[in-house]
């Protein structure tokens, strides 16, 4: 698996290095959505991955989310507050329901039109190639 994912990323200029420790993401899950809500989801969410498959640092620890946070020009007060409340958390379990009801077997996972899906992080060819079959129905 990790294999695949450093060629993908090579392909795409992106570094992995071998994760030995898988973090417990909820809390960044959260603290995503506070970013989303300040209108920094991307960068926090792209910040996210740069840290924890580049980097290696746990993303379930709160000091690396702060981290994380600062650089992408959060409150890490107000998002500090906004994880004590566990204020996403409601967020976060429709989006769990929504991936077991279409029955969601890995990430990435994009879907198009309420029926066809791409699974894992796959080439641009297999996206033209769905359009164009999409297209022909």
């Amino acid at each position: 698996m990790y294999e695949n994912i450093m060629n993908r990323g090579k392909e795409l200029g992106i570094t992995f290095s071998q994760l030995l420790k898988l973090s417990n993401s909820r809390m960044a899950l959260e603290a995503s959505e506070f970013a989303r809500d300040m209108g920094k989801h991307d960068l926090f969410h792209e910040q996210v991955f740069h840290i924890y498959f580049t980097e290696l640092k746990d993303i379930g620890n709160i000091d690396t989310i702060n981290e994380i946070a600062l650089s992408c020009g959060l409150n890490i007060n107000e998002m500090g507050h906004a994880l004590m409340e566990h204020r996403y958390a409601g967020r976060l379990d429709e989006t769990r329901e929504e991936a077991r009801r279409i029955k969601l077997t890995g990430v990435p996972t994009f879907l198009i039109n309420d029926h066809y899906k791409i699974v894992g992080a796959q080439p641009i060819e297999a996206f033209k190639d769905l359009f164009k079959k999409i297209e022909k129905t």
